[in-house]
């Protein structure tokens, strides 16, 4: 496939492919060209309810198969991801914009968790301990929760639904997806994927829709757990009402994240990773870099070499295999990224990169590398998520006072240092208050054994995605204490 199969978008119910009887949401254009995909759904209760009823079905006979054969179908989804992975990549950059070697990285990502997932045989395990008292012994296992929803973003449409869906039903729980209502065909491909390992129906569900369908499913009391990635606004909204309703939840928020950089830092090295951060994906991503601190004679040379390096960019339709950046995903963000900018410029940020002027053929939805130098400390802009290829640079004289600033953060979700000392690197990752740190790395993204961290207003929850932490997020601990005596004692 290397282009939308069908403009027609189903919810997956059952092990059954079922259209919509919810009113039209929005309407979905290929961010590069304008072109027309579809119409996305609104989503209804009633919809929601449906893939939760067939979920919460499918759960009783799910959560008794065997760990080792519930695997067996992540092998098989494994096998189909790595077969139709060039199809995927170019199904992920048609819908969001991407260049393709970033959509087929993102599929790589996907691909570890699913990877790791297969190992919860070992992973899912508990304990025990023999004789805590006379002739009574103490296990703990895990076992599955229920029916699970997860609700995901349009940035990384295939990678993140796989950041949850292989641990929560590896551990015998049964899914409902709702993705983002921009990306669609990148769900539905999915979940075919599943539906062709033979994965038994009900199992894995989806539903599309917008805010009545989150919010369905964060009332509906069948649901136990809600895992969500998206802004910081709609995470608390997730959190609260998830809560409220007595689930479990996990909520990813949005970020600021900043990158300090030294004097000693290999210049060239440097200036190619921060750049590939900040303008990676458009900088549509929670670990875009969208703040460099400059510490003492850094400044001299960095401003000149990241303004090189960001006007040199080729910005294009992701398919063409020289377009270096592509859109961001509407035209609507593309004018929220443009003020944004102006409100920097007017703030007294200098624009020594400006990327407003870029529009591609003029159809899609672009905004060239934007490279803000001076940006205030006062400005709100300092602590707004922008979400687009957006840098501010700022300077500092000490890695103290560099810090200081990542501290007033309400973001906490990642930082940086590029240092040639290792005392400045120690130092840095164990006062800066960020959940993801890097040292020498642009983009501190956890491998998939790792949890993917996130402090502060980045993240809302206490078990993160990815890891061991997935499989505590996805699973109750359940204490047996038992006595099998040949006489009965009652002491202790």
């Amino acid at each position: 496939m290397t282009a939308i199969a069908s403009p027609a978008i189903h919810n997956f119910v059952g092990g059954k492919w079922v259209t919509s009887t919810s009113p039209t949401g929005i309407d979905l254009l290929n961010p590069a060209t304008g072109e027309p995909l579809g119409n996305s759904p609104a989503g209804s209760p009633a919809e929601v309810d449906a893939a939760v009823q067939a979920a919460h079905t499918a759960f009783a006979s799910w959560r008794t198969v065997p760990a080792v054969d519930r695997v067996q179908y992540l092998f098989k989804l494994k096998a189909l991801l790595e077969l139709h992975l060039d199809e995927l990549a170019s199904l992920i950059t048609i819908e969001n914009g991407k260049t393709l070697t970033e959509s087929k990285a993102e599929l790589r990502r996907g691909i570890e968790n699913v990877e790791v997932a297969c190992g919860i045989p070992v992973l899912m395990q508990g304990y025990s301990l023999e004789d805590v008292a006379p002739g009574i012994d103490e296990i703990m296992v895990r076992q599955p929760l229920g029916v699970c929803a997860v609700i995901t973003p349009f940035n990384f449409p295939q990678m993140i639904p796989l950041w949850f869906l292989p641990y929560a039903i590896a551990t015998g729980n049964t899914v409902v997806l709702k993705p983002s209502d921009r990306v669609p065909f990148s769900a539905a491909r999915l979940l075919e994927l599943f539906q062709e390992t033979g994965l038994p129906d009900g199992v894995v569900n989806l539903v599309n829709g917008g805010k009545a369908a989150v919010d369905a499913l964060l009332d509906h009391p069948l649901v136990r757990a809600v895992s969500f990635v998206g802004s910081t606004p709609v995470a608390k909204h997730v959190y609260a009402r998830g809560s409220a309703s007595g689930k479990r939840v996990q909520c990813q928020g949005g970020a600021k994240n900043h990158v300090v950089v030294l004097p000693d830092a290999d210049q060239e090295t440097t200036t190619k990773i921060i750049a590939d951060s900040a303008f990676g994906c458009a900088g549509q991503r929670c670990l875009a870099v969208s703040v460099t601190v400059t510490v003492g004679e850094a400044k001299d040379w960095f401003r000149d070499s990241i303004a090189a390096a960001a006007g040199s960019l080729k910005v294009g339709n992701g398919l063409d295999p020289a377009t270096q950046m592509g859109p961001v995903i509407t035209q609507a963000s593309r004018e929220r990224v443009v003020g944004l900018i102006g409100q920097g410029a007017e703030q007294g940020a200098k624009t020594i990169v400006d990327g407003r002027r870029t529009n591609g053929n003029g159809a899609g939805s672009f905004v060239g590398p934007t490279v803000l130098d001076g940006l205030p400390a006062a400005s709100p802009l300092m602590e707004t998520e922008i979400f687009g290829p957006v840098l501010s640079v700022v300077h500092a004289d000490t890695v103290d006072e560099a810090v200081a600033m990542i501290e007033r953060s309400a973001y906490g979700n990642a930082s940086s240092i590029f240092t040639s000392s290792g005392a400045a690197a120690r130092k840095f990752r164990t006062s800066v208050s960020t959940g993801n740190v890097g040292i020498n790395i642009g983009v501190p993204a956890p491998m998939a054994y790792f949890p993917f961290s996130g402090w502060k207003g980045s993240f809302f929850g206490v078990m993160h995605a990815q890891g061991r932490d997935a499989i505590e997020f996805f699973t109750d601990k359940k204490v047996i204490v038992e006595r099998w005596p040949k006489e009965w004692s009652r002491k202790f």
